[in-house]
C-alpha cells in the first residue's frame, strides 16, 4: 500500500520546526538556559560555513520527522478515524512519546544533564511534533 504524501505539507512541517527553533533556542526564551545546562559556550561565533552546514542538517532532520509523521497521520486517518487536527495532535504525541522523550530522558539518565535541560529540550520537540503533526494532517 503506498502511503499518500502531500510533500508541500512535509516541507512547511519542516520549516515550522525550523522556525520554532529559532524562536526557542533564542536568547529571548530559552536558549541562556539552555546553553548554561548543556555546558555550551560561545567561544567565537561559528562561521559562514559552519550555519550553512548546521541549517541544511537540521532541516534535513526535520524533514525525515516530518515524513515519518506524515505517515502516523495517514495511519491515525485509516485505522482509528482520525482527521485533521486531533490525528496532527495525537500523531505528534504519541511518536514523541514513545521516541523522542525517551532518546532525551536518557541525557539525564546516562550525561548527567540536568532535569531542566531535558525539559527544555523536550519542550522544543514536543511542540514542535505536535506542530508538524497539525500542519501535515490538515493540509490535504
Amino acid at each position: 500500500m503506498e502511503v499518500p504524501i502531500n510533500w508541500l505539507a512535509v516541507i512547511a512541517a519542516a520549516v515550522s520546526n525550523m522556525v520554532l527553533g529559532f524562536a526557542w533556542y533564542s536568547d529571548a526564551l530559552f536558549g541562556k538556559q539552555w546553553r548554561k545546562l548543556s555546558g555550551m559556550t560561545f567561544e567565537g561565533k561559528p562561521t559562514q560555513n559552519q550555519m550553512v552546514k548546521m541549517i541544511v542538517l537540521g532541516f534535513g532532520i526535520a524533514f525525515v520527522m516530518a515524513y515519518v509523521l506524515n505517515h502516523s497521520t495517514v495511519f491515525a486517518s485509516s485505522y482509528l478515524g482520525v482527521n485533521g487536527v486531533p490525528a496532527g495532535l495525537m500523531s505528534g504525541f504519541w511518536n514523541w512519546l514513545g521516541f523522542v522523550f525517551p532518546m532525551l530522558l536518557s541525557a539525564y539518565i546516562y550525561e548527567k544533564k540536568p532535569l531542566q535541560y531535558v525539559f527544555i529540550n523536550s519542550g522544543f520537540w514536543l511542540t514542535s511534533m505536535l506542530v508538524m503533526g497539525v500542519i501535515i494532517s490538515v493540509w490535504r
